[in-house]
C-alpha cells in the first residue's frame, strides 16, 4: 500500500472509531495481535470478558494464528475469528475497535502508534516501551488522537495491591523515605544454539520489526528474545517492570536524577546478552528507590515471608514503619522492633481480567484518567528499568535530566535512549 493510500484508511478508520459510542449492552470487537505465551493469556482472559468479543486473531506465525483459532472458536461456542498475518491489516480493519497486543517488547512503541493513528484503543503488554524515546512517542500518539492505551501492569488493578498503596500514602509507616523492588526469579542458562533457516510459516522480518535484520535464532525466538538487548529489556524489564511500578507508585515519584547500576550475567556460559543479577539504586535526594534482580540460586533472606524460589515484590520503608507487598497479600509492620500489625492475603481471581475490564470500561467513557495503568504511568516506570540497564551498559552512574529525557554530558547514556530503525519500522518523531 502506498503512504498516501495508507494515511486515507488510517484516517477513515480513525474517524470511525472515534464517533462510536459503545452502551453498556455492547460487545467491544478485538483483535490480539502477537499469540505466543502470554497471548493464550489474551485469548482466555480477554475472551472470557462479557464486554468483549475476539473479531480476530493476529500473528506473525501462521501456526499461531491457527492454534489461536482453535482455542477461540471452542471457547465461542463454534465462531471461528478472523486470521491476520500483519498487524496493519488489523489496524486497517473498521471492524476492529480495540488491540489486545501481547508482544516482544521491542514491537509495543510501533504498534501502539499505528493503532492510535488508525483509531484503536489499546492494551499493550508491560514494559510499556523498549527505550526511553518509544515512550515519549506513545503518550503523544494517546494524547492526539485520543485513544484509551493501557499499559499491563495490572497490580495496578489488584485489590489488595491497590490497598496496600493506599496505606503508604496515608501515612501507615509514617513518612515514606525508601522502596526496595525485588525480582528473585529463579532461571536457567539458554546455552547455545547456531543460527538456522527461518521456519516454514514464520515471517521473521516482520518479527524483527524495528529491530536490526539478524539470521534466525530459536535463541532469539520465542521467550528468550527477552535476554537480547535488540528486543528485550532484561529481567528488570520482564518481571521486574511490575516491582518497578510498585515501588514507584508507593514513592509517589517519576523519574529520578541520578542512577547508578551494577551486575553482570553470572555463572551461566550462554549466548544472552541481558544480566542475570542486577542492582539498580535511584536517588532523588530525600527518597531513594534500590532494585534487585537475582536469577541464579539465592539465599531468600527471608523477605516477604517466604520461602519459595520465586521472591518478587516490593518493600516500603518509613518513619513509623514498613510494609511488604507481594502476590500473596501485603504485611505491616511497626517500630523499630518491626511488630507485625496486619496481614491482609490476596483475593482469588485473574489479576489479568481485572485489568482488561478496567481498560473496557474506560473505552466506554473515553476518559483515559479512568484507566489504572494509562499510557504515561507505565512509560514512566518502564523508563525506570531503561535508565538502569543505561548505567549498567555505560558501566557508571549517570546524571538525567527527567525534562530534557537527557543525560549530562553522556553521549553514551544518550545514544541508549533510542535506537537505530529499519526502513518500514521507523518509530516516528512526528506521530
Amino acid at each position: 500500500m502506498d503512504s498516501s493510500r495508507r494515511t486515507f484508511v488510517l484516517a477513515a478508520g480513525s474517524a470511525l472509531a472515534s464517533t462510536r459510542i459503545w452502551g453498556a449492552n455492547d460487545r467491544i470487537p478485538v483483535v490480539v495481535v502477537g499469540l505466543g505465551g502470554r497471548g493464550r493469556a489474551h485469548m482466555q482472559e480477554m475472551g472470557g470478558l462479557p464486554e468483549a468479543e475476539i473479531i480476530g486473531l493476529c500473528d506473525v506465525n501462521q501456526a499461531a494464528v491457527e492454534r489461536g483459532q482453535a482455542l477461540v472458536t471452542k471457547a465461542n461456542g463454534g465462531k471461528t475469528p478472523k486470521g491476520y498475518d500483519d498487524m496493519r491489516k488489523v489496524f486497517d480493519d473498521k471492524d476492529v475497535a480495540a488491540v489486545s497486543m501481547p508482544l516482544p517488547n521491542h514491537w509495543h512503541a510501533l504498534a501502539t502508534i499505528w493503532a492510535c493513528q488508525a483509531g484503536k484503543d489499546v492494551y499493550i503488554e508491560k514494559p510499556a516501551c523498549h527505550n526511553i524515546y518509544e515512550g515519549r512517542k506513545m503518550v503523544e500518539a494517546a494524547r492526539k488522537y485520543k485513544r484509551m492505551v493501557q499499559v499491563g501492569s495490572q497490580s495496578r488493578s489488584i485489590p489488595h495491591k491497590m490497598k496496600a498503596i493506599k496505606m503508604v500514602h496515608e501515612g501507615a509507616i509514617g513518612k515514606v523515605y525508601g522502596a526496595r523492588g525485588l525480582c528473585f526469579k529463579g532461571r536457567e542458562s539458554i546455552g547455545h544454539k547456531p543460527d538456522a533457516a527461518t521456519p516454514a510459516g514464520l515471517d521473521w522480518d516482520k518479527f524483527l520489526g524495528p529491530a536490526p535484520m539478524r539470521p534466525f535464532n530459536e535463541l532469539r525466538f520465542a521467550y528468550n528474545w527477552h535476554w537480547f538487548w535488540d528486543t528485550g529489556n532484561g529481567d528488570i524489564g520482564n518481571q521486574g517492570v511490575h516491582e518497578m511500578d510498585i515501588a514507584r507508585w508507593g514513592l509517589g515519584v517519576d523519574l529520578p536524577t541520578k542512577i547508578t547500576s551494577t551486575g553482570g550475567r553470572y555463572v551461566w556460559n550462554d549466548d544472552g546478552e541481558t544480566p542475570n543479577t542486577q542492582i539498580a539504586h535511584f536517588d532523588y535526594g530525600d527518597k531513594e528507590l534500590t532494585f534487585e534482580v537475582r536469577n541464579v540460586s539465592y539465599t531468600n533472606e527471608g523477605q516477604m515471608g517466604m520461602t519459595e524460589t520465586n521472591v518478587v515484590g516490593d518493600l516500603f520503608f518509613g518513619s513509623e514503619g514498613t510494609l511488604a507487598v507481594n502476590g500473596r497479600g501485603f504485611q505491616l509492620y511497626k517500630g523499630q522492633k518491626r511488630e507485625k500489625v496486619l496481614d491482609e492475603k490476596a483475593e482469588r481471581g485473574s489479576d489479568t481480567k481485572l485489568h482488561m475490564a478496567n481498560f473496557l470500561a474506560a473505552c466506554r467513557s473515553r476518559d483515559y484518567k479512568d484507566l489504572h495503568a494509562e499510557v504515561e504511568i507505565g512509560v514512566l516506570s518502564a523508563d525506570m528499568c531503561h535508565l538502569a540497564n543505561i548505567a549498567y551498559r555505560v558501566g557508571q552512574s549517570v546524571h538525567f535530566d527527567p525534562k530534557a529525557e537527557k543525560f549530562f554530558g553522556d553521549s553514551a547514556a544518550d545514544r541508549l535512549t533510542t535506537r537505530d530503525y529499519r526502513k518500514g519500522y521507523v518509530v516516528p518523531g512526528k506521530v
